[in-house]
């Protein structure tokens, strides 16, 4: 994700000239009022109340109008020049046509800037935990994620803009539309699983709306980053705005209802996380895997080794306990350059980062070049063949 510059403008004018009713659609989107006009032929525009005093926009009606070409670039110029936020969130929405998704977090305007600050971060930091819970959805369910598919979840978010939180009460999120639809509208759905689930236990005291949920993209990760925004606030919402030049997707309102959490919520999320972890099955591997760490307490003993995955899981690294002789397998392996092959659990508790179980060591064959690299990262490391080097 790109955190938005707050200073200037951050997008281009967009080209050709963008469809009048989707800036007219965006305008009121961002609070500007129409304030009449010539019917049929142009609206007048102005800024929200008390943001970019004395302008105005004539925004034609279709681009059917004789001078629409003209309107909208005058429109646009008066955007650029405009100080109000706003007017810099309607040109990055023109230039890169975007789902928004807006937080509101509910606490008091902060008193100094330290505070400010700290809420801004705060804010910032739940955000993108949501956001990746939605991106890690949006490629599979599971009640607890842990590593698992981390690298390409985060990899999902990097087209995201993210716009600037004053105070650390309101942020938006422009998520381009070609491209980043499947994380906003996974991460919808699992928001309004997890709101039905959780007024399902207020009211019942029954977990079966929750654990159902899962489905719907509702994780440990989810739940966590929900509780994060939550703690110490009077409540957040959720709200998502579909970009006007694409359309809502299929199976979503148009206008979906902003989805909201209150401190009520806390014990059902807080239970539902811890479930979610325990439900989770162990998952049996074999990978491939090149180690980069050994230790053992004595000569001859068991071992802990990490070993950074190459194929056979969806995680970059995992931590074993190795017999004796599994263990002397693994260093020669490693000695050699060559990675090995193991099997084992992938355990839920620890987030699927350790293999528990882990037997039947073997060196894998590899091609000269991945050899070669294996052996250079080798001797960029070599203090981690010691016994005991302190970081297994």
């Amino acid at each position: 994700m790109h955190q938005r510059p707050e200073h200037r403008t951050v997008a281009a004018r967009p080209a050709p000239p963008p469809d009048p009713r989707v800036l007219a659609a965006l305008l009121a989107r961002h609070g500007w009022r129409r304030r009449g006009g010539s019917h049929g032929r142009y609206s007048r525009w102005t800024p929200p109340q008390g943001a970019g005093a004395g302008t105005s926009l004539l925004v034609p009606e279709s681009s059917a109008f004789p001078d629409s070409a003209d309107l909208l670039a005058e429109a646009l110029t008066a955007l650029e020049r405009s100080a109000a936020p706003s007017a810099r969130a309607v040109l990055v929405a023109l230039h890169l046509p975007s789902d928004e998704v807006r937080w509101w977090r509910g606490i008091p305007e902060p008193r100094v800037p330290a505070a400010a600050w700290t809420a801004q971060e705060r804010l910032r930091a739940g955000v993108r935990a949501m956001l990746l819970a939605g991106a890690l959805a949006a490629r599979g369910p599971a009640g607890h994620h842990g590593a698992r598919r981390r690298r390409e979840a985060e990899a999902a978010l990097e087209p995201l803009l993210v716009g600037p939180a004053p105070g650390g009460r309101e942020l938006t999120v422009f998520a381009p539309a070609d491209g980043s639809r499947a994380v906003v509208t996974a991460l919808l759905r699992a928001l309004q699983a997890a709101r039905d689930g959780c007024d399902y236990q207020r009211a019942t005291g029954r977990w079966d709306a929750l654990d159902a949920a899962v489905a719907a993209g509702v994780s440990r990760e989810l739940t966590e980053a929900v509780v994060a925004l939550v703690g110490g606030s009077e409540g957040i919402r959720i709200g998502v705005e579909w970009a006007p030049a694409a359309g809502p997707p299929g199976g979503f309102a148009a206008r979906p209802e902003p989805v909201e959490f209150s401190p009520g919520d806390l014990p059902a999320l807080r239970e539902a996380g811890a479930r979610y972890v325990r439900d989770e099955p162990s998952v049996p591997v074999l990978l491939t895997a090149a180690v980069v760490r050994m230790r053992r307490e004595a000569q001859g003993g068991a071992g802990t080794v990490r070993l950074r995955v190459l194929a056979g899981a969806d995680v970059t690294q995992v931590r074993a306990v190795l017999g004796a002789e599994d263990y002397r397998i693994a260093g020669y392996a490693h000695l050699l350059g060559l990675p090995v092959r193991v099997t084992g659990r992938l355990e839920s508790r620890s987030g699927f980062r350790r293999l528990a179980d882990a037997g039947g060591v073997m060196p894998a064959e590899v091609d000269e070049a991945e050899r070669d690299r294996l052996l250079k990262s080798l001797q960029e490391n070599l203090e981690a063949l010691g016994e005991r080097d302190g970081d297994g």
